[in-house]
C-alpha cells in the first residue's frame, strides 16, 4: 500500500483542499502526502470528505478497506461527486440573474436571456440668491431643481425603454416614458415622451450640463415631446441621426398631454464627428444642424412661448389677445469640441411663429415673427482630467475626508443673447412688461468630488433691452446660483 499511496494522495490533496475551502472544519491541518506519518490523517480525511458528501466509503467487492484499490475506487466516487455538483451549480448560475451596484451605472439586474434592469437617478438641490433687485425683487430660495429615479432596460435584443418620473415641485410628472425598437444600431424606433431633436444643450443631461441652468437657446427650443422618432448612428457612429413627427412644443416648453390643435410638429437632426473614432486632436469635435416644422393654433401656455432670464424669471410674453396662426419653424446649427481638458459649445437658433391678435386693437392683424438666441460656453478643468459633452466623467483623485485627493474642478463661463423681432412691439407684446432683448454672461466652478457628487456655484448678470414701464429698460438681473448634485 505504501508504494502505491502517493499516487492515490496526490489526487486525493487537491480535493480534500478544495473542499475544506468550502467546509473548513474538514481539514484542519496541512497535508504532506510524502510523509508517511501522514497516510493515516489523510485516510481520515477521506473519510470526512465522504461524510460531508454524502457518499460511501465501503469496499468494493475486489477490494480490502483501506489498499490502494479501495482509495482509489473511493477517491473517483468523490471526483464524479465533485463534478456532478460543479455541473448543477453552474446550471443554477446560469439560471439565476446578476445583480450589480455600480458607480456610474446604478443598480443593475440581469438574466441570462437577454433582459436587463437599471436602477438609476439625480438629485439636485438648489440655491437661488438674486442682487441688486430693488425694482424687480425677487425671493432668494432654497429648491429641489430635480428629484429624478430612471427605469430603464432591455427586453431581449429588440426592445428597450425608460420611465422617469419627476418628484421636484408640487406635483409629479413624467419626464420620460418611451420604448425603443432597436432592429439595428442604425434604425431603432423610439415612440412616447422624449426630448425634442433641436436643441444641442437641451440634449445634455440634466446631471451634465456646464452650469445650473441652460442658455437662451433652449429658451427658443422645444423640450419633452410625444411622438415617434426613427434615430441611428452611421459610418462607424460617426454620424447620429433623429427624424421624428410630433405633438408640437412651444418653445422652451414641454408639450402638453395630447394634441390641442390638431396639428402636428416635423423635426430632425443631423449630427456628425468626423474624427470619433481617432485618437487625434480632434476626435472630440462634433458640428451638426437641427430644425423643426409644423403648424400651430390657438392661445394660451400650450401655444404660445414665454421666455425667461438665466435666473428662471419671466421677461417675454404674449398679450392675452393673441394666438398661434400658422407656420411654427425653428432652425439650428450647433457644435461643440473638447479636447484635453478644454472644451467649448456653441448654438445658434431661430423661431419663428405666425401670430394674430384675436380681439381688441388690432383685431385680425396677422405678422410673421421670427426670435433668435446664440450663446457660446467654454470650460477648462483645472484638474487636469478630460472635458466632455457630459463634464468630468470620472476625477482622477477622488475627493477623501482626511486624505489627498480633492476631486477634480472646472471653470465655466459662457456669454448668450435672445432678440425679439421688433415687429412684436407694441401690438403683440407689451414693452413695458415685456424686454425686446436679453444679454447676459454667466461665471462658474464646477467641483466634482467623486464620480457621483458635484458641487457648483454660479454668477451671471442679464441686461435687458425695454421691458419696463416709460420705455426704460428692465433692471439688470444679478443672480447667485448654487447646486449639490447626487447621480447614479
Amino acid at each position: 500500500m505504501s508504494e502505491v499511496f502517493p499516487r492515490v494522495s496526490a489526487r486525493l490533496l487537491p480535493l480534500a483542499i478544495a473542499l475544506s475551502i468550502a467546509s473548513p472544519s474538514v481539514l484542519a491541518q496541512d497535508a504532506k502526502p510524502n510523509d508517511a506519518a501522514t497516510q493515516r490523517a489523510l485516510i481520515e480525511r477521506l473519510e470526512a470528505l465522504e461524510r460531508h458528501l454524502g457518499v460511501t466509503g465501503d469496499a468494493g467487492a475486489d477490494s480490502v478497506p483501506g489498499d490502494a484499490a479501495d482509495l482509489d475506487r473511493r477517491l473517483r466516487v468523490i471526483e464524479r461527486r465533485l463534478e456532478l455538483q460543479a455541473e448543477e451549480n453552474a446550471a443554477k448560475a446560469a439560471k439565476d440573474p446578476v445583480v450589480s451596484l455600480a458607480a456610474n451605472r446604478g443598480l443593475s439586474i440581469k438574466s441570462p436571456d437577454g433582459l436587463e434592469l437599471r436602477l438609476r437617478g439625480v438629485v439636485q438641490a438648489d440655491g437661488r440668491f438674486f442682487v441688486g433687485d430693488e425694482r424687480v425683487p425677487q425671493n432668494d430660495t432654497f429648491l429641489f431643481r430635480r428629484i429624478r429615479p430612471s427605469l430603464e432596460g432591455t427586453w431581449g435584443s429588440l426592445v428597450g425603454f425608460r420611465l422617469t418620473p419627476e418628484f421636484a415641485g408640487d406635483s409629479t410628472t413624467i419626464v420620460d416614458a418611451y420604448v425603443d425598437l432597436k432592429f439595428d444600431p442604425r434604425a431603432t424606433v423610439r415612440i412616447g415622451k422624449v426630448k425634442g431633436p433641436v436643441g444641442l444643450e437641451r440634449l445634455q443631461s440634466a446631471s451634465g450640463i456646464a452650469l445650473v441652468e441652460r442658455g437662451f437657446p433652449t429658451e427658443l427650443a422645444p423640450n419633452r415631446d410625444l411622438g415617434v422618432q426613427l434615430q441611428g448612428d452611421l459610418f462607424g457612429n460617426r454620424l447620429n441621426y433623429v427624424v421624428g413627427v410630433y405633438n408640437g412644443a412651444p418653445d422652451g416648453r414641454d408639450a402638453a398631454t395630447t394634441n390641442v390643435d390638431n396639428e402636428f410638429e416635423y423635426a430632425g437632426r443631423v449630427f456628425w464627428e468626423p474624427f470619433k473614432n481617432s485618437a487625434n486632436a480632434w476626435s472630440g469635435l462634433g458640428v451638426g444642424v437641427a430644425a423643426s416644422v409644423g403648424e400651430t393654433f390657438g392661445a394660451g401656455n400650450n401655444v404660445l412661448p414665454r421666455y425667461r432670464t438665466p435666473g428662471q424669471v419671466q421677461f417675454f410674453g404674449y398679450g392675452a389677445n393673441v394666438v398661434g396662426d400658422g407656420l411654427r419653424r425653428r432652425f439650428s446649427p450647433q457644435g461643440y469640441y473638447y479636447g484635453g481638458r478644454f472644451g467649448v459649445l456653441g448654438e445658434y437658433i431661430t423661431s419663428e411663429q405666425e401670430v394674430r391678435i384675436a380681439s381688441g386693437i388690432g383685431a385680425g392683424r396677422r405678422e410673421h415673427l421670427e426670435h433668435e438666441a446664440w450663446q457660446l460656453t467654454g470650460s477648462v478643468v483645472l484638474t487636469g482630467e478630460d472635458a466632455s459633452y457630459r463634464g468630468v466623467a470620472k476625477p482622477d483623485r477622488p475627493f477623501t475626508v482626511g486624505g489627498e485627493g480633492w476631486g477634480a474642478f472646472e471653470l465655466v463661463g459662457r456669454y448668450g443673447e435672445l432678440s425679439l423681432d421688433d415687429a412684436t412691439f407694441p401690438l403683440f407684446a407689451n414693452p413695458a412688461t415685456s424686454a425686446r432683448a436679453s444679454r447676459a454672461w454667466t461665471l462658474g466652478l464646477n467641483w466634482y468630488l467623486n464620480s457621483n457628487l458635484k458641487l457648483v456655484a454660479n454668477y451671471t448678470e442679464a441686461s435687458f433691452d425695454g421691458g419696463a414701464a416709460a420705455g426704460a429698460d428692465r433692471e439688470d438681473e444679478k443672480s447667485i446660483f448654487t447646486r449639490a448634485q447626487f447621480s447614479f
